[in-house]
């Protein structure tokens, strides 16, 4: 009976220490792209805080500067489509022209507003055909005040940073000391104590994932923490914003295996892993990147999964969890960035819940018990 105790809360406390549930590692990770950003208007507080209520593993997000060098949650370099900047006649002569990665981009930019400025901002929904009544309550987060959602969640909610338009950045915003965007990136997440090798008993304490598109970025990142780190692959048609590289080059194996060495993952748009065909919207026959990926130790975290008919392809039925049936089931991968953190959630609770693992252990101790007290009789 002390053997059946002892395995029943070992069980236990593998979920929960410290008076806070431990985040799970034995189903594929439901990483809350920007919040719970399919409800609310993306990065934002209440974005998070619903993805975190909603069962997600990580809150996603991106990091990106201000012009006095503060480090927002944010996706575009631009405020024009998630804010209502265009609102504020106080800032209509900050529209600038920028090249940004490769493209001339006109609008107003996170790098030509103080951090008081943004903070007079209200966030707005970016898709029309998403919920628009939280236009206009969110202000602007910062790096920190993201964090400190995560850490003061009820249970342990890991964050998935990405140091976002690095190549940008460190153009446009100088740092005292000739530090990077790396550089106070990193700075900002050790402040918090994020630290510790994938797994490590650190951390499960703090769980994180340091995401970039620019393998250089990662590869800096990785002089300053040994948090583990995830190479972000953008569409086949592009090329990386530091290296100009292509993505035949960066799929390789050969890439992979020197890669590996500084993350512990990848994370893809799906339609590479398995292109849709665009006229009959259909999937196609899968890549072999999974795969690969995963023969490197390399885990895959694609993105985005959306449940709005428009982004599920007609092999689905229109039904969000056929989709993440297909991606957990069938292609393997370890990890999904979703706008629609419940749904994700749901489906796992459905399919794979988590309590079952402390039904299993009993089971088994049960099992053990009655074989010890047999051969008690036959002594």
């Amino acid at each position: 009976m002390c053997l059946l105790a002892i395995c029943v809360t070992s069980a236990w406390s593998a979920r929960h220490h410290l008076g806070k549930d431990q985040l799970q590692t034995e189903r594929p990770y439901n990483i809350a792209h920007r919040g719970s950003n399919g409800e609310y208007p993306e990065e934002t507080a209440a974005a998070y805080l619903r993805a975190i209520k909603e069962g997600a593993d990580f809150i996603e997000t991106d990091i990106i500067s201000t012009k006095d060098g503060h480090l927002i949650c944010f996706h575009d370099v631009t405020l024009n489509a998630t804010t209502d900047v265009a609102q504020h006649p106080e800032f209509a002569d900050r529209i600038a022209t920028y090249e940004v990665e490769g493209s001339v981009v006109t609008g107003w930019f996170t790098v030509d507003f103080t951090l008081a400025e943004l903070k007079t901002l209200r966030a707005r929904q970016r898709f029309s055909y998403r919920d628009q009544i939280y236009n206009g309550k969110f202000e602007i987060i910062t790096f920190e005040e993201y964090i400190q959602i995560a850490l003061n969640a009820s249970r342990i909610v890991g964050i998935y940073p990405e140091i976002k338009s690095p190549v940008f950045i460190n153009k446009h915003v100088k740092w005292p000391n000739n530090k990077k965007q790396e550089d106070i990136f990193v700075e900002t997440l050790l402040k918090y104590g994020y630290t510790g090798k994938y797994l490590s008993q650190k951390w499960r304490q703090q769980p994180i994932f340091i995401q970039s598109f620019a393998p250089s970025s990662l590869i800096y990142a990785a002089m300053l923490t040994d948090s583990p780190k995830i190479f972000l692959i953008d569409d086949i048609t592009v090329r990386t914003q530091d290296t100009n590289q292509s993505y035949a080059e960066i799929t390789s194996d050969e890439y992979l295996n020197y890669i590996g060495q500084y993350v512990v993952g990848i994370g893809p748009w799906k339609d590479t892993i398995v292109p849709p065909n665009i006229t009959t919207n259909r999937l196609t026959t899968p890549s072999h990147l999974v795969e690969r990926a995963h023969a490197h130790n390399l885990q895959v975290h694609p993105y985005t999964y959306r449940n709005e008919n428009q982004y599920l392809h007609f092999d689905f039925n229109q039904d969000p969890y056929q989709e993440y049936d297909y991606w957990i089931n069938v292609i393997g991968v370890d990890g999904l960035f979703t706008d629609f953190t419940g749904s994700l959630h749901n489906y796992q609770e459905w399919t794979s819940p988590l309590d079952s693992e402390i039904a299993s252990a009993t089971t088994l101790v049960n099992e053990i018990f009655t074989i010890i007290q047999a051969s008690k009789k036959h002594r």
